[in-house]
């Protein structure tokens, strides 16, 4: 009897599985099933398919000439080639697209793109120097050999496509299904999926002065990004590195008082730059999180902030390091709003930023728990991220910066209130850290203990909200910011005791996007240790260059058991 249920089980398994190839098979080639059966299939591309690309130029003196096409048959991608930066030209990209099951049999779907003076096919198409032999292997489009027969089709500013409507095109990997400018040509892609087209930039008549503008294309759906479950290592130890005040622009950006003044012949890049020495300490740290403070994005020279935030994050992601980010007053003074940049960030692989409750202040107000070594579920560590906000709401009465609201301190102690209990299980010393962007009022309050240099005025908001007193009581053992670019000292309170209560922390900028005068100053970017086995908390700075560049500069121990603890006294001068 046994036999026989065992027998019709594995021939009913096999006749579902035959007749799932099948109309698998046929659906692929013929459409057989229902739209909404058919777009459920794991090769099918639900929502969108390119059909069509193409390019628009205007001018302010040409009353004939528009950018803007027929919104019912084309799409336009709301970024100026020029950014905005031409004096009277403006030009934009335009893709038509479709549903998949809207397509009929003389629907042609983009399988590729090209971008460059010469016919895709001209040996030596899309390089610099073109004409100088054929493309090198590594550097040919990977889709481009599996639709050889289909034409390519010329469009405006050097852009070329290949479509084709043969059957099952637009469920096949090839597929182009969203098209995006990224600008400068150090800009590189972020996004799972997508790719850089191969190839030159966009023939525009910009000008030296305005970045290059590249396409960018993705390819089937959209990927759902690895989002990792931090964990402290099985040596008892989990290491963050704060990045404070990268001032990332669109193109290379300008280096502003960078040390030392002939450095590579004079001839100084910010980003490269600042992002040679971040991937200089990410590799010898080799850190468990990333902590992006604030001012990622120098505003003013990044019209386009997506270009910039994909730059640091490209380089995460390549070595697979799991960050956070909140901002800074410079974030969003380019070409997206925090909501707008926290919605991309979100979507990245590795990122833990979250845009947090939508009912308080900001954006970027979130927590993100460390878990204990091993399979255990218990939290050991808890991150606090807040935002800082940028400037006073109210000038005439208090001039500078902005503070963090009541809703948000609200809803930070019923937050690490709620928490509590459960971080109560975990057998060892749970700890409390936050990370912030403007420092508060207490960074230079009287009676600190301070360790590192103060030279810069701090530009703390004027207005005390709270946020001070909201730390102590919710035990948090050190709070670390950025925003005064060469303040990088650490500043121990006391409680009404006089017993050391929190550490306070400034990282140093890392950018060379950013200033950093005040008598010289080398750019840096701080660690901190945890040693869960002792509940104690270490942190040095890393600095990019003079005589401490290989070394850990200023290494001091934050917390000890658990709890804060006074530096070692000073020895006296002889």
């Amino acid at each position: 009897m046994t036999r026989r249920i065992v027998r019709t089980i594995v021939q009913t398994t096999t006749a579902a599985l035959f007749t799932f190839i099948v109309i698998f098979f046929l659906d692929r080639n013929f459409r057989v099933l229902p739209n909404a059966i058919h777009e459920y299939l794991p090769t099918h591309h639900a929502g969108m398919v390119i059909t069509d690309i193409t390019l628009t130029t205007c001018s302010s003196l040409n009353v004939f000439s528009s950018c803007k096409l027929d919104p019912t048959v084309w799409h336009r991608v709301e970024k100026d080639l020029y950014l905005r930066k031409g004096v009277f030209a403006s030009a934009y990209l335009h893709v038509q697209r479709r549903r998949e099951e809207e397509l009929t049999p003389s629907d042609k779907v983009v399988v590729d793109v090209a971008v460059g003076r010469l016919h895709p096919g001209t040996a030596g198409h899309g390089r610099k120097g073109e004409g100088q032999g054929p493309e090198p292997e590594a550097h040919k489009n990977k889709w481009r050999a599996e639709k050889p027969d289909e034409p390519w089709e010329a469009r405006p500013g050097g852009l070329w496509i290949k479509r084709s409507n043969k059957r099952g095109v637009s469920d096949s990997k090839i597929a182009v299904t969203a098209v995006d400018v990224l600008f400068g040509d150090d800009a590189v892609e972020a996004r799972p999926g997508w790719e850089m087209v191969p190839g030159t930039e966009l023939l525009l008549d910009a000008g030296s002065s305005i970045p290059a503008a590249h396409v960018t294309i993705r390819r089937g759906a959209e990927q759902d990004p690895f989002k990792p479950q931090l964990r402290i290592g099985e040596n008892g130890r989990f290491k963050i590195v704060q990045l404070a005040d990268l001032h990332l622009s669109t193109g290379v950006g300008r280096c502003r008082d960078a040390l030392p003044e002939d450095w590579n012949g004079g001839k100084c890049e910010a980003d490269p730059r600042t992002l040679d020495f971040v991937v200089k300490i990410l590799e010898e740290e080799r850190p468990d999180l990333v902590v992006l403070s604030g001012d990622q994005v120098n505003g003013e020279t990044a019209p386009d902030a997506q270009t910039a935030i994909f730059k640091y994050a490209e380089i995460l992601i390549k070595r697979k390091i799991p960050y956070v980010s909140i901002f800074g007053n410079h974030d969003d003074e380019g070409s997206m709003s925090r909501a707008e940049q926290m919605e991309l960030v979100e979507k990245l692989p590795y990122s833990l930023s979250k845009a947090g409750p939508a009912d308080i202040a900001g954006v970027g107000n979130y927590y993100v728990e460390v878990l204990a070594r091993g399979s255990s579920g218990h939290s050991a560590i808890t991150v606090y991220l807040l935002d800082t906000h940028a400037y006073s709401p109210n000038e005439r009465k208090f001039k500078g910066y902005d503070w963090i609201k009541k809703d948000q301190i609200d809803w930070f102690r019923g937050t690490a209130q709620g928490l509590k209990k459960k971080h109560k299980e975990y057998t060892h010393h749970h700890m409390d850290v936050s990370f912030i962007h403007i420092p508060i009022p207490e960074y230079v309050a009287p009676n600190l203990t301070f360790v590192g240099d103060w030279k810069e005025p701090s530009t703390a908001p004027q207005y005390n909200s709270g946020f001070y007193d909201a730390l102590l009581e919710e035990g948090v053992v050190m709070v670390s910011c950025g925003h005064d670019h060469v303040n990088e000292y650490c500043a121990l309170a006391d409680n009404d005791e006089g017993r050391p209560a929190l550490w306070m922390c400034h990282a140093g900028g890392a950018g060379f996007g950013g200033y950093a005068g005040y008598g010289g100053f080398h750019r840096k970017i701080r660690v901190f240790d945890f040693d869960m086995n002792e509940a104690r908390i270490t942190t040095w700075k890393r600095v990019e260059w003079g005589p401490g560049a290989d070394q850990r500069v200023e290494e001091l121990i934050l917390v000890d058991g658990g709890r804060p603890v006074a530096p070692p006294p000073v020895p006296e001068a002889e």
